[in-house]
């Protein structure tokens, strides 16, 4: 009976990162949209170079307080008070933590739309000889501080949800930003160009906008649930206090990360122009797997592993940590693959319109084959902190990164010199498998094994499949091309997805063929489709 509980449970977990990376898969496919209209409208030059710097300095506070921290710090408190409390006192505190979040983060906003110009000029050193780029950044920044503020509700909307139960809202409501970011730029292009403005701010605006209805669309799901907005300001709430000392670690250690991306910006600004428009452009693709296999995983066991810590030992996520791992070598590792040999066409199909320029293609397609080779370590990375997050340790992952990105530039400020700006994403996979590893290993001391010798056989295995998987790509890459010449973009889609499809499905029979169950029942549970096996 403990063995079909556990199976159940199992799928459970599967179909929920399912449902999580369903509702990412949209949010990603309409970032991608976003960004290919971007590139269309603005190609690479002085303009998204300035947009992509300013874009970073919010980005920054928001990983500081926003999404992966916020949620590390307040579902494992949420779950405590949903497990052990009554529901008015439960919704009492997540409104107290509402307008704590609105009173310090909004008084940062005004700081930073206040301080913008001293800001910019440190993160764009390198703008310095261009006295017009650096006003447009400072522009462009301030329009965009105000994103922080409600990507910081969202993130406190989505913890909520999440450890309640409900995956697929959050995931999907970045679909929302994405929407306004697209319609908002292609609207106001003509404005802006007609009044002799950079029609870019358009861009910036979108951004705004579109972080305002990312929160207002979980506003429905989360009053369904019971929440009705209370205006309590109680700073010496005990769950309250819980979080935020939980939370000082977290920033820490996503401070450690930010800074690591923003010293990366100001050494991009050093290299030639498109530089940093390339290597945002990669990432940004590359993400696209991260979001939706990495960031799924990582969400849900955060969830998983902080009810089933509750009150009990750390060794109660041993089955759980295992289980997830699995799916983060049976998902991600295709998935890294596959992009790393269809690169080129990838990129071509996302940005090569209007502006974006063959060359483009080719460099960011570069970066992006080196961002690739980090995306497993980055999705393991995130699996082991959630078991730290779990059993309310922020510390280690903290201390760890700081170790790690401190690797990490010293890697870049060598690399750079000789390979340019290739150095960065592969600097960044390089840091991610450092990370991992480090993170695995404390984990495993912590909670007494996480089944090491099953996940190294594993992962050998599915990486062979994947690697079989990615030769078929390849191989039908080139002969699509040898037929037909990509050059509109249904020629490119066909490309891309013949090729993708194919690899996919030489994946899965070479994982039936070297008798890899997890990919097999990986792809049941995904589809919702739960066999009861017999005991």
């Amino acid at each position: 009976m403990a063995v079909q509980d556990r199976s159940d449970s199992d799928a459970r977990f599967t179909r929920r990162v399912g449902l999580f990376s369903a509702g990412t898969l949209i949010s990603r496919i309409l970032g991608l949209v976003r960004e290919s209209v971007f590139a269309y409208l603005f190609g690479v030059g002085s303009a998204t170079d300035a947009f992509n710097v300013a874009f970073r300095i919010p980005n920054f506070f928001r990983d500081l307080f926003a999404e992966s921290a916020l949620s590390a710090a307040f579902v494992p408190a949420f779950v405590e008070s949903l497990d052990h409390k009554e529901k008015k006192q439960t919704w009492l505190f997540a409104a107290n933590m509402l307008n704590t979040l609105a009173l310090v983060v909004g008084f940062l906003v005004i700081v930073g739309i206040v301080f913008a110009p001293q800001i910019t000029r440190i993160v764009a050193l390198g703008f310095a000889h261009d006295p017009a780029k650096i006003q447009l950044t400072t522009t462009l920044t301030r329009i965009m501080f105000p994103f922080l503020l409600f990507v910081v509700f969202a993130a406190w909307a989505m913890g909520i949800l999440n450890a309640s139960g409900t995956f697929f809202t959050p995931a999907v409501a970045p679909a929302a930003f994405n929407a306004i970011s697209i319609l908002v730029p292609l609207l106001a292009y003509g404005f802006f160009k007609a009044r002799g403005l950079n029609p870019i701010l358009g861009m910036a605006g979108g951004v705004t906008l579109g972080s305002i209805a990312q929160f207002v669309v979980q506003i429905p799901r989360l009053r369904r649930y019971g929440f009705r907005y209370r205006p309590v300001l109680n700073f010496k709430n005990p769950q309250l206090r819980r979080v935020f000392l939980r939370w000082v670690p977290m920033v820490l250690g996503f401070a450690t990360w930010q800074v690591n991306f923003l010293i990366n910006t100001f050494l991009l600004t050093f290299l030639p122009q498109g530089s940093v428009t390339w290597v945002n452009y990669a990432y940004r693709i590359q993400h696209l797997p991260a979001g939706l296999f990495g960031a799924a995983i990582g969400s849900v066991a955060l969830a998983a592993y902080s009810h089933q810590a509750a009150g009990q030992p750390a060794s109660a996520i041993q089955e759980r940590f295992k289980h997830a791992m699995g799916l983060v070598v049976t998902l991600t590792l295709p998935a890294a693959v596959l992009l790393f040999v269809l690169a080129l066409p990838v990129v071509r199909l996302i940005y090569q319109h209007g502006r974006f320029t063959p060359q483009d293609t080719v460099l960011t397609s570069q970066a992006l084959m080196l961002y690739c080779l980090g995306i497993w370590a980055a999705a393991a990375t995130r699996n082991c902190a959630a078991g730290f997050y779990s059993l309310g340790n922020t510390k280690t992952p903290a201390l760890v990164a700081i170790g790690v990105v401190s690797f990490n530039i010293i890697m870049n400020l060598i690399l750079m010199r000789y390979i340019g700006f290739r150095s960065f994403p592969f600097a960044a996979s390089v840091a991610q498998f450092l990370n991992f590893g480090v993170l695995f290993v404390l984990l495993r001391r912590k909670t007494g094994g996480l089944h090491g010798k099953y996940l190294g056989r594993l992962t050998l295995a599915v990486l062979a499949a994947a690697i079989g998987a990615g030769l078929v790509a390849y191989v039908t890459s080139r002969f699509y091309e040898s037929l037909i010449t990509p050059t509109r973009i249904w020629t490119q889609a066909g490309q891309v997805l013949f090729a993708g499809g194919l690899g996919l499905g030489a994946y899965y029979l070479l994982g039936r063929a070297f008798r890899i169950k997890e990919v097999h029942m990986a792809f049941i549970h995904l589809l919702g489709r739960l066999t009861r096996p017999k005991s």
